[in-house]
């Protein structure tokens, strides 16, 4: 029992700084260039930033280790349902989250309506979706000691498909087989806009080497429930954490680790590190009488609501934006006449996403204080 409640901290808190941390980087303010950390590569290569969102597929995966024992309770029938069901909110809530609110407000300050053709269709939590639903079938039909397997063959069949669909340089940005696959599917309307480009990042091709990072945080979460919280068992984690980072690093080298196309060298990189942070994370979350340290509270608020908390700090921004106020948004207003006055350059644009994210937990602590807690 002891080990089963250090392990549910830990998963809570490596849950929670993942939300925490996307928050952060998903919200700097306005007025400066953030710190490079806390900004994505812009192509090829790697910031602390780019471990965000796998860190979070991979918790992810390790929530479904434990949350899998219901299944042994259902027929085949309700656990198809209740896998294609969850799967199908979360990708709901992802779209209607891009469609939010709804309305466009054009340079002459008009509200017109924001039709469907225009509406990005993949994104962030559509994502979450598509791996939790690849991850939880691979779960309940494939045996488990096949499942580093089916991870190696969907990483080295994304790297085949880049190769032979793609151009003479089928890690580019212009060149790659996701974009084609995209723009053939949905059309440059549904797409994600940035600065004048047109790509997804996380495009339908791509999250194939995704749902590994699901898959290595189911198997990371099984294997804690059967070897414990020893030693020998996070050191066995530490060192193949420590030699995937390695080959991840050799594979670079003809494979460019890239977030944005999610190569199979930046999944494996991911993985591995999360291998590294995890198992540091199990003994440090509790005292020797298996109560949860006094700072892991801050991290577990976030971990309890977590696809809540992260829809709440979307919304809020993109609110932010559209509200005008003295020629700007009222998102640019505050951080031009306040946190950029506080702090000019990056520290203010740190400032302002430190304070955001301190009211996002403020309102999942509230949440929490009232035993409130929003399940998908």
């Amino acid at each position: 029992m002891k080990e089963q409640k250090l392990r549910f901290t830990a998963l809570d808190v490596f849950r929670g700084m993942t939300i925490c941390f996307m928050i952060i980087v998903n919200s700097p303010g306005s007025g400066a260039t953030p710190y490079w950390p806390l900004n994505h590569a812009t192509w090829h290569g790697f910031t602390p930033t780019d471990l965000v969102f796998p860190s979070f597929l991979f918790a992810v995966g390790n929530a479904l280790s434990f949350s899998e024992r219901k299944f042994q309770y259902l027929s085949s029938k309700q656990v198809l349902l209740t896998i294609f069901k969850r799967a199908a909110l979360i990708f709901l809530l992802g779209f209607l989250m891009y469609w939010f609110p709804f309305f466009k407000i054009t340079e002459q300050h008009e509200i017109i309506s924001f039709p469907l053709h225009e509406t990005r269709v993949f994104g962030v939590l559509q994502r979450i979706a598509l791996c939790y639903l690849f991850t939880a079938l691979a779960v309940y039909y494939v045996r488990r000691k096949y499942l580093v397997w089916l991870a190696i063959a969907l990483l080295s069949i994304y790297w085949v498909i880049l190769l032979i669909f793609g151009t003479d340089a089928p890690y580019s940005l212009e060149g790659n087989a996701i974009f084609k696959l995209d723009l053939w599917l949905l059309g440059e309307s549904h797409l994600y806009h940035s600065h004048g480009i047109i790509f997804d990042p996380e495009g339908l091709l791509s999250t194939i080497p995704a749902i590994t990072n699901a898959i290595a945080g189911y198997l990371v979460g099984k294997y804690l429930q059967e070897k414990g919280g020893t030693v020998q068992s996070l050191g066995k984690l530490l060192i193949i954490g420590a030699i995937g980072v390695l080959i991840a690093l050799v594979w670079n080298q003809v494979f460019p680790i890239n977030k944005k196309i999610w190569s199979s060298s930046f999944a494996l990189l991911t993985i591995s590190l999360d291998l590294l942070i995890l198992p540091l994370l199990v003994p440090i979350s509790e005292n020797g009488n298996g109560v949860p340290r006094k700072w892991t509270n801050f991290f577990i608020i976030f971990g309890k609501n977590p696809l809540f908390v992260y829809l709440l700090s979307e919304i809020v921004l993109i609110s932010l934006f559209l509200i005008p106020l003295g020629g700007t948004s009222l998102f640019d207003y505050i951080n031009i006449h306040l946190f950029q006055k506080l702090l000019p350059g990056p520290a203010g644009s740190l400032l302002f996403a430190l304070c955001y994210m301190l009211f996002c937990w403020s309102v999942g602590w509230l949440l929490d204080r009232k035993k409130i807690y929003i399940k998908v």
